[in-house]
């Protein structure tokens, strides 16, 4: 059968459609909750601390998001928690949803195209997961500098912009896995179940199977420095496949701008380095790059798989 007309017509009509359920469902009331007592909880923390023991200092946008005060952990803990729980809430019933509801048929009847329906249902959790996302972000900011007093800088609103769009991206890893095991599980429950054991795994077991991989692939034989330096290097390249790892790495980057170096640094390498002293905003860019290309990537994939997969599918009357 040849296709006629544009394999997205419909696309943003789907798009559209998701946007307005995901807006206006119970499951965002619950989320915008979440977000908000997160936001407050961490504008507490961040202003409190800030105000007791930083005196001056050129960032404190950025500290707004780093600082903590026991019990409650600082606004990148948070939002490294909450971001994969909204993506996976946003993601695990798009596409088993529409077949429990015996609605793929209707839909699919019309002219649009499964291209087009896929398309829309990942581009519309993308959307909603970059405005919870961005709202949260907005009302730490604006909130801690309401009650510091203080403007930012240019650099540090870039450096703030670039961390938000890490956590899209990283969101977006998530979204897409909940899309893939949408189509893979017709259960909703069973979609949600798996999304949340895979990204427990990455979170508290992943870096414990790269060590003991790398312990494998590159065990230290005679203690050398080239054997100790060689198995680091391998650890840390099989704990980079976890988004974990990557955003992680991003966010200690661009919210700390005394970080100068991602991977293992030798003595030698120091030479000439002003410890302590922050790095400008396009070298932290070049340096957290590879890490934001992954992550990007990744949810390429993530989409590309689950297109596959979805194409594949038999869809009944």
């Amino acid at each position: 059968m040849n296709r006629e007309g544009s394999p997205w017509q419909g696309m943003w009509t789907v798009m559209a459609k998701e946007i307005a359920d995901h807006l206006t469902g119970a499951r965002m009331r619950i989320l915008e909750l979440l977000g908000f007592l997160t936001a407050i909880g961490a504008v507490y923390a961040a202003v409190t601390t800030i105000k007791t023991t930083i005196g001056e200092d050129p960032f404190l946008l950025l500290r707004l998001f780093t600082t903590s005060k026991d019990p409650l952990p600082a606004f990148v803990a948070f939002l490294a928690f909450l971001t994969p729980l909204v993506a996976i809430a946003l993601g695990f019933d798009s596409v088993n949803g529409e077949f429990n509801r015996r609605t793929m048929s209707r839909v699919l009847a019309q002219p649009i195209y499964r291209d087009a329906l896929l398309a829309g249902k990942y581009l519309a959790g993308l959307v909603t997961l970059s405005i919870v996302m961005t709202a949260i972000w907005l009302l730490v900011a604006g909130s801690g500098l309401i009650l510091l007093g203080v403007a930012p800088s240019g650099e540090e609103v870039a450096r703030g912009l670039v961390f938000l769009v890490a956590t899209i991206a990283y969101g977006g890893v998530w979204l897409g896995l909940a899309i893939v095991f949408s189509v893979v599980f017709r259960q909703p429950a069973t979609a949600a179940l798996a999304s949340i054991a895979v990204w427990l795994f990455f979170t508290a077991f992943w870096s414990i199977v790269a060590e003991l991989l790398a312990q494998s692939l590159s065990p230290v034989r005679f203690g050398y420095t080239e054997e100790l330096v060689r198995q680091a290097e391998v650890s840390m390249g099989l704990a980079r496949l976890s988004p974990n790892t990557l955003y992680t790495e991003i966010v200690v980057t661009m919210l700390n701008p005394g970080v100068r170096s991602l991977g293992i640094v030798l003595p030698s390498q120091l030479s000439g380095a002003v410890l302590g002293s922050p790095l400008p905003l396009t070298q932290s860019l070049v340096l957290i790059w590879p890490e934001l290309t992954g992550l990007i990537a990744a949810v390429i994939l993530l989409f590309v798989a689950a297109y596959v997969l979805f194409q594949r599918q038999e869809v009944r009357a």
